[in-house]
């Protein structure tokens, strides 16, 4: 199972002017918001308390559509998809509220987003074509129940979006807010394409954007909302899902979705492959707004881009004979020894988000 990925508990860059001075934006709260219970007021949502366990469930389950690999959705004791592969990819992530979230920062409908988008591209990076997700999410009992149907529109969303469709799951009740998806998927008579299969003299590629998320964290992380298409990013990644399977058409010989880092989750594939990597950072240019946003805050955004996790781009290993397809761009090469190196160099300080790092 892959580890968990990286989350809005990540500490910011923090050098540089306390202002951020793009736009005037407010400032905001610094901790989880509380929320009051409806009582009498209509202009206020129900709790999950007052809503009652099984009303939710109808609630949430309405926000799923289905798709023909559904024989049995939500309803019953489990569901039933198909797999005609006779084969089935599966991974699972889990989203904590204060760790990988904040309601002050992201809406019900971005986190849904965010926890599908989280394990679509774990079943992309392995060349797969996502078919199911199932989600259970544990509440505490002062949650309204409109932001967890938020919540169940954005999962259904971002799942119809690659043709897959929410299945199922499970309600409980919980002190903190957290989300775990479980992702299924059908490799369409292929073989998977893991992380252990770089040779020396492959080619490194990339397809997805780097930075992005990491760098909207920061913005917020200093009080601010803009560039919105920074915090855009970190709200709802955008994961390539279609350059998975179209790398694996073309021969990708070792894939992994970028979570926790390029360099940190490349690291996993040179382990993997007993190969050296290293990356061009020539080949990975920073765009204008994420520049412009790390002068302001005092930051590195090549740091951002090299490091910082929750865009799921995916990067793949390929024959260097291999005519690229359109989506991926070559961004370094596979050579003999160990471990990840930029430009030929050692990398020192972090490369990426660890969980269990002390802090």
């Amino acid at each position: 199972m892959k580890r968990a990925k990286g989350g809005s508990e990540a500490k910011p860059d923090t050098g540089g002017p306390d202002r951020f001075p793009i736009t005037v934006e407010r400032r905001l709260p610094s901790g989880t918001p509380t929320f009051n219970c409806s009582g009498n007021d209509p202009t206020v949502s129900e709790t999950v308390a007052e809503v009652g366990e099984f009303r939710l469930i109808e609630r949430f389950t309405r926000h799923f559509g289905t798709t023909p690999a559904v024989i049995l959705g939500p309803g019953d004791d489990a569901a039933v998809v198909t797999a005609p592969d006779g084969r089935v990819v599966a991974c699972t992530d889990m989203l904590v509220e204060g760790r990988h979230f904040r309601r002050d920062w992201c809406s019900a409908a971005d986190v849904g987003h965010k926890a599908a988008a989280a394990n679509l591209a774990d079943i992309a990076a392995m060349g797969a074509k996502p078919t199911a997700l199932l989600a259970a999410v544990s509440a505490p009992q002062d949650t309204p129940a409109d932001w967890l149907e938020g919540l169940a529109s954005g999962l259904g969303a971002e799942a119809a979006a690659v043709g897959a469709a929410v299945i199922g799951g499970d309600t409980t009740r919980g002190d903190q807010l957290t989300v775990t998806v479980t992702a299924l998927g059908d490799l369409e008579g292929r073989d998977p394409v893991t992380r252990g299969g770089a040779r020396p003299g492959d080619v490194l590629a990339l397809a997805g954007r780097l930075g992005w998320a990491a760098a909207g964290l920061n913005v917020l992380s200093r009080g601010f909302r803009s560039p919105g298409a920074l915090v855009g990013a970190y709200r709802r990644p955008q994961p390539p899902y279609a350059a998975g399977r179209d790398a694996a058409l073309m021969g990708a010989r070792a894939m992994i979705d970028i979570s926790d880092g390029l360099l940190a989750d490349l690291g996993h594939v040179a382990t993997a492959s007993g190969a050296a990597i290293d990356v061009d950072p020539e080949a990975l240019p920073i765009p204008e707004q994420m520049r412009n946003a790390a002068e302001a805050l005092g930051s590195d955004a090549r740091r951002w881009i090299l490091t910082g996790g929750e865009d799921h781009a995916l990067a793949a290993v390929f024959p260097p004979d291999v005519l690229l397809p359109e989506s991926w761009r070559r961004i370094g090469t596979v050579a003999e020894g160990q471990g990840v190196t930029v430009g030929g160099r050692k990398w020192t300080g972090p490369t990426g988000w660890d969980h269990f790092a002390e802090e």
